[in-house]
């Protein structure tokens, strides 16, 4: 299975990389192809040149093998001294094909020993030309050239040149060399300009992710500027989807508003009418306390609701410091009496990627929760984790009150279910804190605390560097 889809990594990686891996193999691929092109066909060259030297060799021989002289008085004299080094590589032959070795005519070079046609030359007609690669008496690469001479009544003579192919190799490995450096240099000039168009070719996405970037954290509220014909459409459909998404979110927080309003005042004039009718003391408490119970429970639906229409909003961030530090001095104020010591730990420049109220709805029920049993002393602490395009928001809330036990721990995210009645309280805040993490696509859970009590963890969208900053 890995082996079958290795090639799945690549489909995930950026267009960059895939433009440049596609550019460098593609134009790798040209360059080999060409250089293996260029050197057969520079070998080609090289061995016609040298074939015609030795053919020029074989011409003269030739010319003497038909001059109307005695076959004995013939020199076969070509005025080179290669010729006549022994085993220089440079070698002639002359002879009927059938001629027995001390019947041939041969080059001083050749030190008596025959020399052998061309590998695989076949037959030829008379004055036909063959050449070849063969092998000399020391093992050593012969170029050979070779061809047949018809003299009437002498009969037919073969004349065979020689010249060492070590002169053929050495000039193709030099053009090899020299062709390898100049297509290296070619093929490091492409890699560089094909990394630079696509640099160029790929910065109006760069800037275009970068402004999507800005509207997720909440520092823009729409694409800013003019893109290439090619995604400036994508451009304009975005900045389109944002602000339909906006006009509908506008549109569910006023019927939100309105259905509050419209509740919430029969509630009143019901609670006030009671209160001022001649109703039993007893049916009017009773009312009243149901009536309390009842805006309890529409204020917690219609948060859930508006959260609901708000979680995915796009361009909302929230300052996490200034809104912890708001909290604090809130609860310091509540809690006076305690004399609760508040220590808050958070990143510098953190946010919370959604609405300032509903983290606030948040944070501050598990703080309140927190100042309720603390003995005198709560820690708070919020800190990115994640990647940069994947982060998210830790906030723990800390305190050194009794705690609850693990069995007690689910009990109490259940709706407004209470352990201890002595507590002020509608027992609606945890599982408030819970349904607003999860419309975020968070979570939340309690643990145990290091400072004695109960631990709260809270996982919701965020961004911001990892640099904490105490407090």
């Amino acid at each position: 299975m890995t082996d079958r889809f290795s090639w799945l990594p690549m489909r995930r990686r950026s267009i960059g990389v895939r433009l440049a891996v596609s550019a460098l193999l593609s134009s790798a691929a040209i360059l080999v192809i060409a250089a293996w092109i260029l050197t057969t066909l520079y070998r080609e060259n090289t061995e016609r040149s040298f074939d015609s030297r030795l053919l020029v060799y074989a011409n003269n021989l030739a010319t003497d093998l038909v001059s109307p002289n005695d076959p004995e008085a013939r020199s076969f004299a070509l005025g080179d001294p290669r010729f006549d080094l022994p085993l220089s590589g440079w070698y002639w032959q002359v002879g009927h094909p059938d001629a027995k070795p001390r019947d041939l005519r041969t080059s001083r070079s050749l030190v008596g020993v025959p020399l052998k046609g061309p590998d695989q030359a076949g037959t030829a007609t008379i004055g036909q030309i063959r050449q070849g690669y063969g092998h000399g008496q020391d093992d050593r690469l012969l170029r050979i050239v070779e061809r047949d001479v018809d003299v009437g009544q002498d009969g037919r003579y073969t004349v065979r040149v020689a010249g060492p192919a070590d002169e053929i190799v050495n000039e193709v490995d030099r053009f090899r060399f020299s062709l390898s450096v100049t297509f290296g240099l070619l093929g490091l000039s492409l890699a560089l300009t094909a990394l630079l168009q696509i640099r160029f070719g790929l910065a109006p996405l760069k800037r275009l992710r970068a402004a999507l970037g800005a509207i997720r954290r909440g520092e823009a509220h729409h694409i800013p500027g003019e893109y290439p014909h090619d995604i400036a459409p994508l451009a304009s459909e975005t900045n389109l989807l944002i602000e339909t998404n906006r006009e509908i979110l506008e549109r569910a927080r006023t019927q939100v508003g309105n259905l509050a309003h419209a509740l919430k005042t029969p509630l009143s004039i019901i609670v006030n009418e009671v209160a001022s009718s001649d109703a039993p003391p007893e049916l009017a408490e009773k009312i009243r306390e149901q009536a309390a119970v009842m805006r309890d429970q529409v204020n917690y639906h219609l948060d859930r609701a508006r959260a609901a229409a708000l979680a995915g909003t796009l361009g909302t961030s929230t300052e996490i410091e200034p809104a912890l530090a708001g909290l604090v001095r809130t609860f310091g104020k509540i809690y006076r009496d305690k004399d609760i010591a508040y220590e808050v730990r958070v990143s510098e420049g953190l946010r919370f990627r959604g609405e300032r109220q509903d983290f606030e709805e948040m944070v501050g029920n598990l703080v309140d929760n927190a100042s309720k049993w603390a003995s005198g002393r709560v820690a708070i602490t919020a800190e990115p984790v994640g990647e940069q395009d994947f982060a998210r928001l830790l906030v723990t809330i800390e305190d050194d009150g009794p705690g609850l036990p693990e069995e007690d721990r689910v009990k109490v995210l259940t709706r407004g279910r209470r352990l201890d009645e002595t507590k002020p309280g509608s027992g609606l805040g945890l599982s408030i804190v819970a349904d607003l993490a999860a419309l975020y696509r968070g979570r939340f859970r309690l643990e145990a605390a290091a400072l004695g009590g109960l631990r709260a963890v809270l996982e919701v969208p965020g961004d911001g560097p990892a640099t904490a900053v105490q407090r």
